[in-house]
């Protein structure tokens, strides 16, 4: 099956690729085009913002977390039912998880899954010199780009270099002007969330229609349907039988892979989901996972609903299987501060969590249980700490450092990690299992 795609990736962060992916993406939509997204690596923000565009939940691609089949199944099923699929590169294009390495960069993303690259220049203060950078990023390795965008450009100096940046066998897709207000704004862990953004949609449409004009969208279409056919082979996944799965989802919790919940429901599980701002108690369900995301945003509200506090330490005193990650397993402590005021949270960790004002922990890592039969690839990136972070796994980084995390009683794993389950289907299984025994018991 042919899979119409691109991605767009960039010399380096910074460079407007997730403005101008935003942009792209509602341009398309508005074609009235069905289009699938993807963001490279861990990050969960920029899907968001995806999603809100095309109306479907966006997907990560991460060559860290899985390779080769895993990859283009994962990219193939999120792709197969859509016009269009457009990828968001991250971070630069070859860099990788170490610095002298492009292992989990865009780039190999991009070769995993032949997709052709849009590459992003920012030429703010450049018009020449923007070439050089391009034929640096063209010779420096084998790759897919097939065309370039030069953000923060004129029409006039765009007009003056197209033709030379085609003499290098690459299309010259256009220029981005200077669009100071629809820049999106940052937070410590990236993007705000769409729902903070004042009059999202009206700012997407006009970047929309300011794309349609400068950019030749028509070619990125053509481009993206000269790809050849993937083929893969599907992973493997138990089916472990009916079980019902509470995922806690809200503003204050909204950081969870899609393709977490897909092998889920591939294994038998049936997703329920509730809020711990809004919800007073747990639903009917036999396990609960609790997402990282932003609770340290409304500690006032999750600290004054006490029902659903107490709910969820006593089902999981009662001996509920519980995973949480990262703010999911900030909001199980006793207590999180901020400013000086102590919030009362779910008391099942004991300790208090407060914010370090620095990036505690940041990176890829394989994290594994005290026995090593139990082990998920994820990663870190938290400005809070906490007082109780846990021993009973280690984490294992891709440079060799190490560390203690996680705790781990049986009942409870839970820590900072975001792990992502296809990296090792053996762990979510483990889960699931544990829920059915424990309601069946």
């Amino acid at each position: 099956m042919t899979l119409p795609r691109f991605m767009i990736a960039a010399p380096s962060s910074g460079s407007g690729k997730t403005l101008i992916t935003c942009g792209v993406l509602q341009a398309l939509t508005n074609r009235g085009l069905k289009v699938a997204s993807f963001k490279c690596g861990p990050d969960y923000i920029d899907p968001m913002f995806h999603s809100r565009i095309i109306g479907a939940k966006s997907k990560n691609l991460d060559a860290f977390f899985t390779e080769g089949d895993t990859l283009r199944y994962l990219f193939s099923r999120g792709a197969e039912k859509c016009d269009i699929s457009v990828i968001e590169g991250v971070m630069g294009f070859y860099d990788g998880i170490a610095a002298a390495e492009t292992e989990a960069s865009s780039h190999e993303v991009s070769l995993a899954v032949s997709a052709p690259v849009i590459l992003v220049i920012d030429s703010k203060g450049a018009s020449l010199s923007a070439l050089a950078l391009l034929k640096g990023f063209l010779e420096f390795r084998k790759n897919n780009i097939k065309g370039v965008v030069f953000n923060r450009m004129s029409e006039k100096v765009f007009r003056k270099i197209a033709p030379e940046a085609e003499k290098m066998g690459v299309k010259a897709i256009g220029w981005v002007p200077n669009v100071k207000d629809l820049v999106l704004e940052s937070r410590h862990l990236g993007l705000v969330l769409p729902h903070e953004v004042e009059n999202l949609k009206d700012k997407l449409n006009r970047l929309a229609g300011i794309l349609e004009e400068s950019l030749d969208l028509d070619s990125v279409l053509e481009i993206a349907k000269n790809v050849p056919d993937l083929s893969y082979k599907i992973p493997d996944v138990p089916r472990v039988g009916k079980v019902r799965i509470g995922l806690a989802d809200d503003r204050a919790f909204c950081f969870i892979y899609e393709d977490n919940l897909e092998i889920l429901e591939r294994m038998g599980a049936e997703i329920v989901r509730f809020s711990p701002l809004e919800d007073k108690h747990l639903p009917d369900v036999d396990g609960i996972i609790l997402p990282g995301g932003y609770p340290e945003l409304y500690l006032e509200a999750l600290e004054s609903n006490v029902s659903m506090r107490s709910d969820i330490r006593k089902r999981i005193r009662d001996g509920m299987p519980c995973l949480a990650e990262c703010g999911g397993f900030m909001y199980l402590h006793t207590s999180i501060t901020e400013n000086g005021k102590k919030y009362m949270m779910c008391g099942v960790i004991e300790g208090n969590v407060s914010d370090s004002k620095k990036l505690v922990r940041f990176g890829y890592a394989t994290f594994s249980s005290e026995k090593k039969d139990l082990w998920s690839k994820g990663h870190e990136f938290h400005y809070w700490e906490s007082e109780n972070c846990g021993e009973d796994w280690e984490a294992s980084k891709p440079s060799g450092v190490s560390y203690r995390c996680i705790h781990d009683d049986g009942t409870v794993i839970a820590g900072f990690p975001h792990m992502y389950y296809y990296s090792n289907p053996g762990f979510p299984e483990a889960f699931l299992r544990k829920c059915i025994k424990r309601r069946d018991n």
